[in-house]
């Protein structure tokens, strides 16, 4: 087996934890050693999911929490009986409609990168890490790395911390010493680097297309500092990067865009020796399609092991992929030595977090309420989502809004898609506007529509990033309903307002709207901070981390 040294970062071991982990891994049997690979998306009724570790015993699962926090927390105060070993539970902590349900709500990334505050950024991590742990969670994937370069990218749209690699450097390192300080073990992805593919690993495997020295320059940077600050974990990716496979393999064809999460050369080569990582390397999901574009499952399975992926993320049938690595055990394809290497990792983190230590501070639900309903931390939010809204351009000078010059508003809107949610949600901000004393329309697709009825046409478009959707877009024809109603733009009929709650490039499929504004988020707390800057009461301090006008000197206008 390859020599771990467990006492040096991100681990930083003492006598008693190292031989935890070694006695711990050489009592498992072969059976269980296997099993602690794997991390599965846990979404059932509690009692439901309990049975389900306990039958299949994993390593650990990725929680999607209800809102019903005192199921959730019965749940976290058995998933360590579910197992020979303490669980890892893990979340994608990325902010706005991906917060806890009964959490604080907070800006996403993209959000807190408009504020380009390391202090608020610092702050919201630590308040983000306080609430998972209360909530029995040790583990995020999270920060995204990732660089917002290919700006109709609909997968990192507002998850990454924008386009600047000094800026995003700043943020994810600020979010990693944060969670990491709360005992939340972060995690870096999406490596090798994504953001200059638009398309999405969801449905195909990605390319980072940049040449050695580019990558040094931006991914390479943001790795090298994410592993010097101690990160404990990489997310390896369904991402190519030719460049690297053929420096050591100049006439690689295929197989220089084979994805890392299959790649030895990546994981092994790059990320372990010439980066100098010793932390777990996880698989992204493997469900998805930019894995399983590489073979049947019989053989990527195994093959993400011995590529380096510490942990298989995600699996469908879990019973069967387990075979799949015992057979793969059994004919050679994957050594025993390869399988406690990555065991070996697994348990290190769980020591690394305290998993280990019979006196470690136990979930409980009068804990975890107290830690979650702190008015300190909803004040923290709503302090930093008011700085978020970005004004990115007001030709005609409309703002800000009031009811005796707009008091008629015609609201066009799809309301707030959702990657799991199988219809768009309303969004509360046309009822806020309401509140504030304008009379509010909602269109509806057939409805008769006559722009003199009205003072004001407001926008409203909140996607933030989708899984499977490959491209965002203002889908004019969806707003109004038809091929015709697509084809009317109202810009020199009334005053024209479009507010984008996500995605931060529609200026690209609406150049000429006269007032546009971006605010990353779709939450209740960040509609709320929007319909303030709106009418004035407050600034709007964002600044945009991305080019909204997407190069195109047409939309300044």
């Amino acid at each position: 087996m390859a020599n771990i040294d467990l006492s040096a970062a991100p681990f930083h071991l003492d006598e008693a934890g190292m031989a935890w982990v070694h006695q711990t891994r050489d009592s498992l049997s072969a059976r269980d050693k296997l099993a602690q690979l794997f991390v599965l998306l846990s979404r059932e009724a509690p009692d439901e999911a309990l049975n389900a570790m306990r039958s299949f015993k994993p390593g650990g699962i990725t929680r999607i929490y209800s809102a019903d926090l005192a199921a959730e927390i019965g749940l976290m105060q058995h998933v360590d009986t579910a197992g020979p070993v303490p669980m890892l539970v893990s979340a994608d902590l990325e902010g706005s409609r991906m917060s806890l349900p009964f959490g604080t709500e907070v800006p996403n990334p993209l959000g807190l990168a408009a504020v380009d505050d390391v202090e608020a950024t610092t702050a919201i991590s630590t308040l983000m890490a306080e609430e998972a742990r209360a909530a029995g969670l040790n583990w995020s994937f999270t920060p995204v790395i990732d660089i917002n370069k290919a700006w109709q990218s609909a997968i990192v749209g507002t998850r990454s911390y924008g386009s600047d690699v000094e800026r995003i450097e700043r943020h994810s390192l600020a979010q990693i010493g944060a969670f990491q300080a709360k005992g939340v073990a972060a995690t870096v992805k999406h490596w090798p680097g994504e953001g200059y593919d638009d398309r999405d690993q969801h449905l195909v495997t990605t390319v980072n297309p940049l040449s050695l020295d580019d990558w040094e320059a931006s991914f390479g940077r943001l790795y090298r500092a994410a592993i010097d600050a101690g990160v404990m974990s990489v997310m390896s990716a369904h991402i190519a990067f030719p460049a690297f496979v053929r420096e050591l393999e100049p006439e690689a064809e295929g197989e220089a865009f084979r994805p890392a999460t299959l790649s030895r050369v990546l994981n092994q080569t790059l990320l372990r020796e010439k980066l100098g990582f010793n932390g777990l390397i996880v698989s992204d999901a493997t469900p998805m399609a930019g894995f399983g574009d590489w073979g049947p499952r019989e053989q990527t399975i195994p093959q993400c092991v011995v590529a380096g992926c510490d942990v298989i993320l995600f699996s469908d049938d879990p019973t069967t992929d387990l075979m799949y690595l015992v057979k793969a055990v059994a004919d050679g394809r994957l050594s025993q030595e390869r399988v406690d290497e990555a065991v070996t990792r697994v348990l290190a983190l769980k020591a690394a977090l305290g998993l280990h230590k019979p006196d470690r501070p136990p979930v409980g639900l009068d804990a975890a309420r107290a830690v979650l309903e702190r008015p300190q931390s909803r004040q923290l939010a709503k302090s930093v989502t008011a700085r978020v809204p970005t004004l990115v351009k007001d030709v005609p000078g409309l703002l800000p809004l009031s009811p005796e010059r707009h008091r008629r508003v015609i609201v066009f809107s799809t309301g707030a898609v959702q990657p799991f949610a199988p219809h768009p949600l309303p969004l509360s901000l046309p009822n806020m506007l309401w509140r504030e004393g304008f009379e509010i329309t909602e269109y509806a697709p057939g409805m008769a529509f006559d722009p003199k009825d009205f003072d004001l046409a407001l926008y409203l478009l909140a996607e933030e990033t989708l899984l499977t959707r490959q491209r965002i877009f203002l889908n004019w024809k969806e707003l109004t309903g038809t091929v015709f109603g697509a084809m009317k733009r109202y810009w020199h009929d009334l005053p024209v307002l479009m507010v984008s709650l996500g995605y931060p490039y529609y200026l690209h499929d609406a150049p000429r709207v006269p007032t546009y504004v971006n605010a990353y988020g779709s939450n209740e707390a960040m509609q709320a901070a929007v319909v303030d800057a709106l009418m004035g009461r407050s600034a709007f301090e964002g600044k945009s981390p991305v080019d909204a006008f997407c190069g195109s000197e047409q939309a300044r206008y």
